[in-house]
């Protein structure tokens, strides 16, 4: 049986979240006690961050802003491979490599592209139209068994799968693996403070729309006091906030900081109104996030040394991915091994 490999990546855009440490950040790090026996690579996707507009003075320190992020919510990068997309070659030259089998029909259908392109389709560019191959690319390159993705992403997933059947196809041996997903099902979206039905982002003009990883207890607090709720008191079951999107909202993100299951969490504060439970749910959210940024601050105040152990995560998963993009190019019929090979840099990390 093949041992389990699990990548993911998070898009190199910094101002991280509630959101983001839900959906991601703690998702990542409870996989590493449930897959002990698996490989890990994760990666800061700065490729990605380019295809909408960014500053590129602040690139850099995104980066390294995720990276202290995850380090400091348990991610052991002795165990696990922490890097930055765009230090390992083979994820661009894979892409390439696979838009000759990627269908634009296939490409037509992923919804994130008109939703991120709205209006502007025309005016879009062709890397945020394309972003779906380079997604496959992460993945086959390292020959992911697993990817831990939202609901919203699962389409990828499936893009990728169906492009590695398509490369096993065309060349006629099962090369690639096809990835399956790990999606978590409890508390994967987290909503705006300010409106239950859209998703918390850093995009919104409004601070007082999200809890930011680096805010302090009193700023939690202030926040979630001025999170929109209703008059209503909480019910006995979490089915009766279907119709109550806000409150399902903040019930969602307690349950996932607590450990718990929605129910309980309704049932625990049931007939109470939120001028008691938003208090409750300040101070766990301050108790989970206070930890994590006082560590994200220390390792910020040394760049240098968080580069080093970026570069070092960077040097392990070119080690895995140089040897899978060589094949890939023989299969294909290239003349020698891909320009991105070296026999010094990699000897001893396979």
């Amino acid at each position: 049986m093949k041992k389990k490999r699990i990548v993911s990546g998070v898009r190199a855009t910094g101002g991280l979240h509630l959101g983001n440490y839900i959906g991601a950040i703690k998702n990542w790090t409870e996989m590493a006690t449930q897959h002990g026996d698996a490989d890990f690579l994760f990666f800061i996707a700065d490729l990605h961050a380019i295809t909408t507009p960014y500053d590129e003075k602040a690139l850099k320190d995104n980066t390294r802003e995720i990276a202290a992020a995850y380090i400091a919510a348990g991610v052991d990068v002795r165990k696990m491979i922490l890097f930055p997309q765009s230090a390992v070659p083979g994820h661009a030259m894979l892409q390439w490599l696979l838009t000759s089998l990627t269908p634009m029909g296939w490409l037509n259908r992923m919804t994130q592209f008109k939703e991120k392109a709205g209006k502007q389709r025309d005016n879009a560019v062709l890397g945020l139209y394309a972003y779906p191959v380079l997604q496959a690319a992460d993945v086959l390159l390292y020959q992911a068994t697993h990817v831990p993705v939202g609901e919203d992403q699962k389409q990828h997933i499936e893009l990728a799968r169906d492009i590695a059947g398509a490369f096993n196809r065309r060349y006629g041996q099962e090369f690639f693996t096809l990835p399956e997903p790990i999606i978590r099902k409890e508390g994967a979206r987290i909503m705006s403070l300010r409106d239950g039905t859209k998703k918390m982002s850093k995009s919104d003009e409004s601070d007082y729309s999200r809890i930011n990883l680096m805010d302090d207890a009193d700023t939690i607090a202030l926040k979630f006091r001025k999170a929109k709720t209703d008059s209503d008191p909480l019910p006995d079951s979490f089915e009766a906030l279907k119709d109550r999107p806000e409150a399902a909202n903040l019930v969602t993100i307690y349950a996932t900081l607590a450990d718990m299951d929605r129910d309980a969490v309704v049932k625990q504060f049931a007939g109470r109104n939120f001028s008691v439970f938003k208090p409750a749910l300040a101070e766990l959210t301050a108790e989970k996030f206070t930890p994590v940024a006082t560590r994200m601050r220390e390792l910020l105040s040394d760049k240098a040394e968080l580069d080093r152990q970026l570069a070092e995560g960077a040097e392990r998963a070119r080690a895995i991915a140089v040897p899978v993009l060589d094949d890939t190019m023989k299969l294909m019929g290239f003349w020698g091994t891909n320009p991105f090979h070296s026999a010094d840099r990699v000897a001893g990390l396979l």
